[in-house]
């Protein structure tokens, strides 16, 4: 089935169980009848000795139609319902009022603009879980305090990282925080397997554990330091993990003009969803960019068998500067 999608204000799609579509209207220099019971040449029988004429009532007639064009899926919108109330814990106070904003897959279904299997998957992307039939994300302090349990536990027990087993982390952690988190919070930093006995294991994702660590340290802070940043974050990874820059790609940026070097954060789900507003605002924040760095904060944008370069190539002006090739606004930004 496919089904139209949007609310007032905004744009109309379509969508089928996994592709969404923008429906434009287009005109044509052929008039379009519309003929009930219509009879097209293949179908009459030409074996026929005589041809009779055949009296044809026209119904009606048009002079455009509705063009779809594959599109990405509005997903933004998702994320911000959802941060509407992020989930804090069985123990949040604000839980327990009827006021809060709660969001079933129906509900979604009819507020987002993209097929029922995108939407799904993105809310795998961002880790929302099921919370009494509707779909929250994680308050990012109660996440960090959930992985932290993870963490100490894998170290007290000396586990290997790629060996983390289910049971156990539900035995000992269970009387701290409800078993669905533990496992939850298991499912989003780890890939989850079954040994040859029957047994669930989790491999811990190092990069993502990293990732999220870095977030923790660079969301207190306007800008920090790179080296003492480099220094402190790696302090603060579980054993056996070593942290690297391109595990922070899309949510932190290193500015190399400051002396000394300065990082912050600068999340890609922040910046706007239209095109051009995404690059008028990249451009705000910096004049001119290298393709290295933009890269994280665009590739999201491109439309199906487009690249990060066409994109360029549209929205941006290259030159060069130092030797290395950067790109800054084709428009002025006020």
């Amino acid at each position: 089935s496919l089904v139209i999608r949007g609310e007032k204000d905004e744009q109309v799609v379509l969508c089928s169980k996994d592709k969404t579509y923008e429906m434009k209207i287009a005109d044509t220099s052929n008039m379009l009848l519309f003929i009930p019971g219509c009879k097209t040449s293949e179908q009459l029988n030409a074996d026929q000795a005589s041809c009779n004429i055949i009296h044809s009532e026209i119904a009606g007639f048009s002079n455009n139609y509705w063009e779809l064009r594959r599109c990405r899926p509005k997903l933004k919108k998702l994320r911000k319902l959802l941060m509407e109330d992020p989930y804090e814990g069985p123990d949040s106070q604000k839980d327990q009022t009827l006021t809060i904003s709660k969001y079933t897959t129906e509900d979604l279904l009819s507020l987002i603009q993209a097929s029922e299997e995108e939407i799904l998957h993105h809310l795998q992307a961002i880790d929302a879980c099921k919370i009494e039939g509707y779909w929250r994300i994680l308050e990012f302090d109660y996440q960090m305090k959930l992985l932290n349990h993870v963490t100490q536990l894998i170290d007290s027990e000396s586990w290997s990282l790629s060996k983390v087993p289910l049971c156990t982390c539900l035995e000992e952690l269970g009387p701290l925080e409800p078993k669905e988190m533990i496992e939850h919070i298991l499912l989003s930093y780890g890939r989850k397997y079954i040994d040859d006995a029957g047994e669930v294991y989790f491999e811990m994702r190092e990069d993502k554990i990293c990732r999220a660590l870095g977030q923790m340290l660079l969301q207190n802070a306007v800008k920090f330091n790179l080296s003492d940043f480099l220094e402190v974050w790696q302090q603060s990874v579980p054993e056996g993990m070593t942290t690297r820059l391109d595990q922070l790609k899309g949510l932190a940026l290193v500015d190399k003009s400051s002396r000394p070097e300065t990082i912050f954060l600068l999340k890609v789900e922040d910046l706007p969803e239209d095109n051009q507003e995404r690059f008028n605002s990249l451009f705000t924040i910096r004049e001119k960019w290298t393709e290295v760095d933009i890269t994280p904060y665009i590739e999201d944008l491109c439309a199906e068998k487009q690249t990060v370069g066409a994109l360029l190539t549209k929205y941006a002006r290259s030159s060069m500067q130092n030797g290395v090739k950067v790109y800054n606004s084709r428009r002025p930004i006020s």
